[in-house]
C-alpha cells in the first residue's frame, strides 16, 4: 500500500512539473498575443484610414487578415488565458475539477461510522486480482464480521484486504461515489468476476495427463481446473473423468 501511495505522489509531481511548464508557456503566448493583437487594432485603424482617403469599395486581403486578427483583441485576457488553460487541461487529460490527490471513494456518512470499542482489524489474505473474487468477498465478511464490524462499516475497512492491482481499482474509483457496502460490492464483483477464467466440460474433458508427469501433479492440475468449470461435478463424475485422462 504505501509503495502505491508513493507512486502515485509520484505521478502527482510530474503532473505538477508539466502543469507549470505549460503555465510558463502560457504566459509567453499571452504576451504575443497581447502584442499582436494591438498592433492588428493599429493596423486596422491606419487602413480605415486609407480607405477613406481612396474611397476603396472592396476590402483587400490585408484588411481582412487585419480584422480577423482583431477578432483576438476583442477578448479580454482572462478569455484567452481561460481558452488556452482549458486546452492544455484537455491535452493533458484533466477536467476542469480534477485532482491528483487521493479522495477516499466512499461518502462522508460512511466515513462518519466509527468501529466498535476495542475494535482490533483482523488478519486477512489480501486480493491481488487473481483468484475468486466472490470468495474473496465471502471471507472477507465472515472474517470482519467476527471481529465485530458488520454493514456499511465494511466499507472503510475493504481497502485492508486488497493489493496490487486490486488496489489500484479501489485508488481510481470515484471520490465520494461509494455509500453503502452493497454497492462496494458489486463495484468490485463487476470489475474483477468478468475477469475470473472459467473452464468448460469439453475443456475438462480433454485434460489429458503429460507424458513422464508424476501421476499426483496431474490429479492436482485436474482438481484445479474442475473447480473453475462452470459446470457442476458429482464426485462419482469427476473421479471417472480424471481417470480417463490418466497414461
Amino acid at each position: 500500500m504505501k509503495a502505491t501511495l508513493d507512486r502515485l505522489s509520484r505521478e502527482s509531481a510530474e503532473k505538477d512539473a508539466q502543469i507549470k511548464r505549460q503555465n510558463e508557456q502560457i504566459a509567453k503566448l499571452m504576451k504575443r498575443l497581447e502584442k499582436k493583437s494591438s498592433e492588428a487594432s493599429n493596423k486596422d485603424s491606419d487602413e480605415e484610414d486609407s480607405n477613406k482617403e481612396s474611397n476603396h469599395t472592396e476590402e483587400s486581403d490585408d484588411e481582412r487578415k487585419a480584422r480577423k486578427d482583431c477578432s483576438l483583441g476583442s477578448m479580454s485576457v482572462e478569455q484567452i488565458q481561460s481558452l488556452i488553460a482549458n486546452a492544455v487541461k484537455a491535452q493533458l487529460g484533466e477536467g476542469p475539477h480534477k485532482t491528483h490527490l487521493y479522495t477516499k471513494p466512499y461518502t462522508k456518512r460512511i466515513d462518519a461510522l466509527r468501529m466498535p470499542h476495542g475494535y482490533q482489524p483482523p488478519k486477512f489474505n489480501q486480493f491481488d486480482g487473481k483468484g475468486n473474487p466472490k470468495q474473496h468477498i465471502a471471507h472477507f465478511i465472515e472474517t470482519y464480521s467476527n471481529a465485530g464490524t458488520e454493514g456499511d462499516r465494511l466499507v472503510k475497512q475493504f481497502v485492508r484486504s486488497l493489493k496490487g492491482i486490486a488496489f489500484d481499482w479501489y485508488t481510481n474509483l470515484e471520490p465520494e461515489s461509494i455509500n453503502s457496502w452493497e454497492q462496494m460490492e458489486h463495484e468490485f464483483l463487476n470489475r474483477f468476476y468478468s475477469t475470473q477464467r472459467t473452464v468448460s466440460m469439453t475443456e475438462l474433458t480433454n485434460t489429458k495427463q503429460w507424458k513422464d508427469e508424476p501421476i499426483l501433479d496431474y490429479i492436482n492440475c485436474w482438481r484445479s481446473l474442475s473447480l473453475e468449470c462452470k459446470d457442476r461435478l458429482t464426485e462419482a463424475s469427476a473421479v471417472q473423468m480424471c481417470a480417463q485422462g490418466m497414461e
